[in-house]
């Protein structure tokens, strides 16, 4: 079935000036139903909002902490932005913040497809990207995604407890994970998703508390690559300043790297909206979000945001390490399919 996907439809970056009152922030082009945002200038978390557990309340990327409810974070969505309240870590007085954004479809509703009904599910099928809460059973399972695709990456995290976050990605595999809040290498563990990779309908849960305790409370935020709009993957790095070459058809807009093996990096974050420096297409400004750290900078871990992919060139061991083994998620920018579903020529 033929296709075009505006990539402003359903995924957009944001930055803005915090004012320390309440503030509407436009420009986005939906209503955003994960909200992922970071300071630039100063240390602080990386809180996460979603529509199904309630848009003002928050987890950290950055953090093993529960659902962070109460206080004045982000009080409203519109279908072009949403408002930020006087919380400092969404809006203090003259920070810099930038916020990355996703459309699902509201808080959702109950999903049944797997063998734990979901409490909600919500789901944009166009984006290829889903929210999911359930309350999990102590026993192996499945949940519902939606997506009608199999997702290449999970991002699931315990809402009630101090467990640390969970990730499944289709180049790592089911039989083992990775945690999005710290620097580790993957791990190897069969039970979290009971050893089976998703379906087209459902993921997979063994009997682990990070994902299945009995009683307890858990989200997830489902990805699926979608032809000119993301891109999931892996590479190998060279060592080299004349690194690797991510191809995607698209050009890039938001970039979320993590080093698989070897000795721990940082998962790094870099995007098209925050400054471009030495040269058109180079972006040496990242985050990581499994820390709190401000905004860095530096030559020697810079990348290209090319017309139809991404250019490592750096030998820094956070992006390319001779012979170690790193995956992307890749987000588009502007969309370069045309209408008969075949990727148009860069430009």
């Amino acid at each position: 079935m033929a296709y075009s996907i505006n990539a402003k439809d359903y995924f957009n970056t944001k930055t803005y000036t915090g004012t320390g009152s309440s503030q509407v922030l436009t420009g986005i082009g939906f209503q955003p139903d994960l909200i992922w945002t970071g300071t630039l200038n100063e240390s602080d978390i990386r809180p996460m909002n979603d529509s199904v557990n309630g848009i003002n309340n928050y987890l950290r990327s950055n953090d093993v902490d529960t659902l962070e409810t109460g206080g004045s974070n982000i009080t409203a969505q519109s279908s072009d932005g949403y408002t930020v309240g006087t919380g400092d870590r969404f809006n203090e007085s003259s920070n810099s913040f930038v916020s990355w954004n996703w459309k699902a479809n509201g808080q959702g509703s109950a999903n049944s497809d797997g063998t734990i009904t979901t409490t909600y599910t919500s789901v944009d099928t166009t984006a290829g990207f889903s929210i999911s809460k359930w309350t999990g059973t102590g026993s192996a399972a499945t949940v519902g995604h939606g997506l009608g695709v199999a997702p290449k990456m999970i991002l699931m995290k315990r809402l009630n407890g101090t467990n640390g976050w969970v990730v499944y990605n289709e180049s790592v595999g089911a039989g083992k994970y990775l945690r999005l809040n710290t620097t580790a290498a993957e791990g190897a563990d069969t039970n979290i998703f009971n050893n089976t990779a998703p379906t087209s309908t459902v993921f997979s849960l063994g009997t682990d508390t990070d994902n299945n305790g009995s009683s307890d409370t858990y989200v997830a935020y489902s990805f699926a690559e979608k032809q000119g709009f993301s891109k999931f993957g892996s590479y190998v790095g060279n060592g080299s300043t004349n690194g690797p070459f991510i191809y995607t058809a698209f050009k890039p807009g938001f970039v979320l790297i993590k080093k698989l093996t070897g000795a721990a990096e940082s998962w790094f974050l870099n995007d098209n909206k925050r400054s471009l420096t030495g040269g058109f297409n180079t972006n040496s400004y990242y985050m990581r979000p499994d820390e709190n750290s401000a905004q860095g900078t530096s030559s020697s871990l810079s990348i290209d945001l090319l017309s139809n992919g991404v250019k490592i060139k750096n030998n820094d061991t956070s992006y390319n390490n001779n012979n170690s083994t790193y995956i992307y998620m890749v987000y588009a920018a502007a969309p370069i399919v045309g209408t008969n579903n075949i990727p148009a020529n860069a430009f």
